[in-house]
Protein backbone atom coordinates (compact mmCIF):
# COMPACT_ATOMS: atom_id res chain seq x y z
CA UNK A 1 0.00 0.00 0.00
CA UNK A 2 1.64 3.30 -1.17
CA UNK A 3 1.64 5.52 1.76
CA UNK A 4 3.93 8.48 0.49
CA UNK A 5 2.79 10.03 -2.45
CA UNK A 6 5.12 12.99 -4.41
CA UNK A 7 4.16 14.62 -7.34
CA UNK A 8 6.51 17.09 -9.15
CA UNK A 9 7.68 18.34 -5.97
CA UNK A 10 10.07 21.57 -6.60
CA UNK A 11 11.08 23.91 -3.39
CA UNK A 12 13.02 26.53 -4.11
CA UNK A 13 14.70 28.51 -1.58
CA UNK A 14 16.64 31.95 -1.55
CA UNK A 15 16.70 31.61 -5.66
CA UNK A 16 17.96 28.26 -5.34
CA UNK A 17 15.76 25.26 -6.13
CA UNK A 18 16.74 22.75 -3.29
CA UNK A 19 13.99 20.19 -4.40
CA UNK A 20 13.56 20.37 -8.33
CA UNK A 21 10.74 18.28 -9.56
CA UNK A 22 10.84 14.87 -7.69
CA UNK A 23 8.51 12.50 -8.54
CA UNK A 24 8.32 9.34 -6.62
CA UNK A 25 6.21 7.47 -3.99
CA UNK A 26 6.75 5.03 -0.69
CA UNK A 27 4.70 2.21 0.77
CA UNK A 28 3.79 0.36 4.03
CA UNK A 29 5.99 -2.66 5.23
CA UNK A 30 8.80 -0.97 3.08
CA UNK A 31 12.74 0.36 3.67
CA UNK A 32 13.27 3.15 1.19
CA UNK A 33 16.33 5.09 1.14
CA UNK A 34 17.59 8.38 0.22
CA UNK A 35 21.07 8.60 -0.97
CA UNK A 36 23.46 11.55 -1.89
CA UNK A 37 26.64 13.80 -0.71
CA UNK A 38 25.79 16.87 1.11
CA UNK A 39 23.69 19.77 -0.87
CA UNK A 40 21.90 17.02 -2.84
CA UNK A 41 18.26 17.72 -0.94
CA UNK A 42 17.92 14.72 1.10
CA UNK A 43 17.05 16.61 4.00
CA UNK A 44 14.59 19.10 2.36
CA UNK A 45 13.18 15.91 1.02
CA UNK A 46 12.56 14.47 4.76
CA UNK A 47 11.36 17.76 5.71
CA UNK A 48 8.92 18.21 2.98
CA UNK A 49 7.58 14.56 3.65
CA UNK A 50 7.64 15.52 7.33
CA UNK A 51 5.45 19.10 6.64
CA UNK A 52 8.39 21.54 8.03
CA UNK A 53 8.15 22.63 5.31
CA UNK A 54 5.96 23.84 1.95
CA UNK A 55 6.43 23.05 -1.52
CA UNK A 56 6.81 25.89 -3.95
CA UNK A 57 4.81 23.96 -6.37
CA UNK A 58 4.01 20.00 -6.42
CA UNK A 59 2.52 18.21 -3.36
CA UNK A 60 3.60 15.48 -0.45
CA UNK A 61 0.61 13.54 -0.16
CA UNK A 62 0.69 11.29 3.11
CA UNK A 63 -2.22 8.44 3.29
CA UNK A 64 -4.24 10.15 1.19
CA UNK A 65 -4.17 13.77 2.42
CA UNK A 66 -1.82 16.49 1.12
CA UNK A 67 0.55 18.06 3.39
CA UNK A 68 -0.31 21.78 3.83
CA UNK A 69 -3.24 21.61 2.56
CA UNK A 70 -5.54 19.05 4.33
CA UNK A 71 -3.15 18.08 7.20
CA UNK A 72 -0.75 20.09 8.47
CA UNK A 73 1.34 16.81 9.19
CA UNK A 74 0.86 13.19 8.80
CA UNK A 75 -1.24 12.00 11.46
CA UNK A 76 1.70 9.34 12.59
CA UNK A 77 4.76 10.17 12.23
CA UNK A 78 8.16 9.56 13.73
CA UNK A 79 11.42 12.02 13.05
CA UNK A 80 14.69 12.01 13.53
CA UNK A 81 16.37 15.05 11.41
CA UNK A 82 19.90 16.12 12.06
CA UNK A 83 20.88 16.21 15.36
CA UNK A 84 18.41 15.10 18.34
CA UNK A 85 17.84 18.04 20.96
CA UNK A 86 16.51 16.85 24.25
CA UNK A 87 15.63 19.03 27.67
CA UNK A 88 19.37 19.15 28.97
CA UNK A 89 18.22 18.51 32.80
CA UNK A 90 16.28 15.46 32.19
CA UNK A 91 17.01 11.77 31.89
CA UNK A 92 16.26 9.38 29.08
CA UNK A 93 13.02 8.10 30.64
CA UNK A 94 11.93 11.98 31.60
CA UNK A 95 12.62 13.29 27.74
CA UNK A 96 10.53 10.69 26.62
CA UNK A 97 8.02 10.46 28.79
CA UNK A 98 7.02 14.08 28.12
CA UNK A 99 6.72 13.36 24.47
CA UNK A 100 4.55 10.47 25.14
CA UNK A 101 2.26 13.33 26.34
CA UNK A 102 1.35 14.93 23.37
CA UNK A 103 -0.38 11.72 21.79
CA UNK A 104 -0.77 9.47 24.67
CA UNK A 105 -0.38 6.57 22.77
CA UNK A 106 3.33 4.79 24.44
CA UNK A 107 2.72 3.55 27.93
CA UNK A 108 5.55 3.53 30.55
CA UNK A 109 6.03 0.21 29.90
CA UNK A 110 6.97 1.16 26.11
CA UNK A 111 8.80 3.80 26.93
CA UNK A 112 11.24 1.39 28.89
CA UNK A 113 11.53 -1.21 26.36
CA UNK A 114 12.36 1.05 23.77
CA UNK A 115 15.00 2.87 25.52
CA UNK A 116 16.29 -0.73 26.41
CA UNK A 117 16.00 -1.59 22.83
CA UNK A 118 18.63 0.91 21.72
CA UNK A 119 20.81 0.33 25.17
CA UNK A 120 20.03 3.06 26.99
CA UNK A 121 18.88 2.17 31.15
CA UNK A 122 15.57 3.38 30.90
CA UNK A 123 16.62 3.57 35.34
CA UNK A 124 19.52 5.78 35.24
CA UNK A 125 19.43 9.53 36.59
CA UNK A 126 22.18 10.90 34.54
CA UNK A 127 20.94 13.80 32.26
CA UNK A 128 20.84 14.47 28.97
CA UNK A 129 23.28 17.15 28.84
CA UNK A 130 26.13 14.58 29.91
CA UNK A 131 24.99 12.29 27.32
CA UNK A 132 27.39 11.29 24.60
CA UNK A 133 27.02 11.97 20.99
CA UNK A 134 26.32 8.27 20.76
CA UNK A 135 23.87 8.44 23.79
CA UNK A 136 22.47 11.40 22.20
CA UNK A 137 21.60 9.32 19.03
CA UNK A 138 20.05 6.79 20.45
CA UNK A 139 17.76 8.54 22.50
CA UNK A 140 16.82 10.33 19.32
CA UNK A 141 16.24 6.84 17.49
CA UNK A 142 14.24 5.93 20.58
CA UNK A 143 12.27 9.02 20.79
CA UNK A 144 11.38 8.33 16.35
CA UNK A 145 10.59 5.24 17.19
CA UNK A 146 8.93 4.17 20.60
CA UNK A 147 5.34 5.13 19.23
CA UNK A 148 5.31 2.85 16.18
CA UNK A 149 4.52 5.06 13.84
CA UNK A 150 3.37 4.10 10.21
CA UNK A 151 5.88 6.55 8.86
CA UNK A 152 9.16 6.95 10.03
CA UNK A 153 11.79 9.17 8.54
CA UNK A 154 15.00 9.04 9.64
CA UNK A 155 17.66 11.76 8.38
CA UNK A 156 21.57 10.36 8.75
CA UNK A 157 21.02 7.88 11.48
CA UNK A 158 23.65 6.57 11.74
CA UNK A 159 25.87 10.15 13.11
CA UNK A 160 27.93 9.45 16.37
CA UNK A 161 27.05 4.98 16.80
CA UNK A 162 29.40 2.90 16.82
CA UNK A 163 29.23 -0.48 15.59
CA UNK A 164 26.94 -1.79 18.14
CA UNK A 165 25.10 0.96 17.67
CA UNK A 166 24.61 0.55 13.83
CA UNK A 167 23.37 -3.18 14.51
CA UNK A 168 21.03 -1.98 16.81
CA UNK A 169 19.52 0.64 14.40
CA UNK A 170 19.63 -1.76 11.27
CA UNK A 171 17.56 -4.63 13.43
CA UNK A 172 15.01 -1.78 14.85
CA UNK A 173 14.68 -0.52 10.79
CA UNK A 174 13.39 -4.17 9.92
CA UNK A 175 11.20 -4.61 12.52
CA UNK A 176 9.05 -1.31 12.36
CA UNK A 177 9.12 -2.29 8.49
CA UNK A 178 7.81 -5.95 9.44
CA UNK A 179 5.29 -4.40 11.48
CA UNK A 180 3.83 -2.36 8.30
CA UNK A 181 5.95 1.14 8.36
CA UNK A 182 6.79 3.22 5.67
CA UNK A 183 10.48 3.66 6.84
CA UNK A 184 12.22 6.39 4.76
CA UNK A 185 16.37 6.95 5.89
CA UNK A 186 18.52 10.02 4.39
CA UNK A 187 21.88 8.54 4.23
CA UNK A 188 25.72 9.80 2.70
CA UNK A 189 26.22 6.51 3.45
CA UNK A 190 25.75 4.22 0.78
CA UNK A 191 26.89 0.93 2.07
CA UNK A 192 24.85 1.10 5.22
CA UNK A 193 21.39 2.36 2.78
CA UNK A 194 21.96 -0.71 0.79
CA UNK A 195 22.52 -3.14 4.17
CA UNK A 196 19.19 -2.22 5.35
CA UNK A 197 16.81 -0.61 2.36
CA UNK A 198 14.82 -2.98 -0.39
CA UNK A 199 15.42 0.56 -2.75
CA UNK A 200 17.42 3.66 -3.04
CA UNK A 201 16.37 6.37 -4.29
CA UNK A 202 19.65 8.70 -5.93
CA UNK A 203 19.83 12.26 -5.44
CA UNK A 204 21.77 15.07 -7.09
CA UNK A 205 21.25 18.64 -7.03
CA UNK A 206 17.77 18.47 -5.60
CA UNK A 207 16.20 15.48 -7.90
CA UNK A 208 15.85 12.14 -7.51
CA UNK A 209 17.48 10.49 -10.50
CA UNK A 210 17.68 7.29 -10.06
CA UNK A 211 15.67 4.65 -8.25
CA UNK A 212 18.26 1.28 -7.05
CA UNK A 213 16.40 -1.79 -6.44
CA UNK A 214 18.10 -3.73 -3.77
CA UNK A 215 20.30 -6.61 -5.22
CA UNK A 216 20.36 -4.48 -8.63
CA UNK A 217 24.17 -3.92 -10.23
CA UNK A 218 25.41 -0.83 -8.94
Amino acid sequence: MTVVEIENLTKIYKNTRVLDEITCSFSAGEVSGLEGPNGSGKTMLIRAIAGLIRPTSGFVKVEGHIIGRDRPFPDSIGVLIEGPAFLERKTAYQNLRLLSMVRRVASKEQIYSWLEAVELDPNSRMPYRKFSLGMKQRLGIAAAMFEEPRLLLLDEPTNALDASGVKILQTLIHKAAEKGACVIIASHDAAFLRSVADHVWVMSAGRAVRCVERGDNQ
